[in-house]
């Protein structure tokens, strides 16, 4: 595991191979947001978008707990890191591309979720792709309860997600959540013992790995670049992306290992 520079003081990225793994790393705070932390989140999901070698990237947090929202004053004070300091300046709006509301990676993401996923740590919750929750976590969007709204882009995000009934309740209702009903909701992938959720999460990221990475990329593009569109429309971009695709060395690949009964060596072209 290979700790990366752009690791700010309350964010740690590694990177284990084709896996990147982001820590949001402010046990003292459960993890609430602060600059420092979503500056190395902005900072991480571009590394995942630029970086060829990665494929799949895990989103957790420090010592038992996911997000417990935002700290307005962490926020809005910055970083005490000189260049912390100077990367937030290279970031435009890094609060917006931490929290995954702009400028998502082009790889996909999961997140492991113990402890509270709450307000914001939710809202980073709906921005991931695949969702492992621990069976005692609790989620929620608790803006309204506190005449707040969820610039996260829930409001936006989740009733696409989940059934409108239950992503009103949810956003309306303010209230709290268990793993159990979010798989419920068919908010979250997978409920697992508490402790495990990383585990799993990594589990699930070296099948996404294993995966042809051309083909990865060309389904999460596809289906960001055709939301809202009529199906006729939307085919005609799908058939933009998947013909290359089809075409690829990777795809050769795929069927050359198929057909001999081994693992696919994948490159990326």
């Amino acid at each position: 595991m290979e700790l990366l520079p752009i690791s700010t003081p309350h964010c740690r990225i590694e990177r284990d191979g084709h896996v990147l793994i982001v820590t949001m790393n402010r046990p003292e705070a459960r993890n609430a947001l602060s600059s420092d932390m979503l500056i190395g989140l902005a900072s991480a999901w571009a590394y995942a978008s630029e970086e060829p070698g990665v494929r799949v990237a895990i989103l957790t947090g420090a010592q038992g707990t996911f997000c417990a929202g935002a700290d307005l004053k962490a926020m809005g004070r910055p970083s005490e890191d000189p260049a912390v300091q100077a990367r937030a300046a290279q970031i435009p709006n890094f609060h917006w591309k931490g929290l995954l509301r702009e400028d998502l990676p082009t790889k996909p993401i999961i997140c492991a979720v113990e402890g509270h996923a709450v307000a914001g740590g939710t809202e980073l919750l709906v921005g991931t792709d695949l969702r492992v929750v621990a069976e005692s976590a609790t989620l929620g969007l608790f803006e309204a309860k506190r005449a707040l709204f969820p610039m996260g882009g829930s409001a936006v995000r989740l009733p696409r997600q989940i059934p409108y009934c239950h992503a009103m309740d949810l956003l309306l209702t303010g209230r709290a959540v268990t793993a159990a009903e979010a798989l419920s909701m068919g908010l979250v992938n997978r409920v697992v013992p508490d402790g495990r959720a990383l585990a799993v999460a990594r589990e699930l990221a070296d099948d996404v790995a294993a995966s042809g990475p051309l083909a990865v990329r060309a389904i999460l593009r596809t289906y960001r670049d055709t939301l809202g569109m009529p199906e006729a429309e939307a085919l005609k971009v799908s058939d933009e992306l998947g013909w290359p695709v089809i075409g690829s060395e990777d795809a050769k690949e795929g069927t050359r290992a198929f057909r001999e009964k081994r693992p696919p060596t994948y490159q990326g072209h």
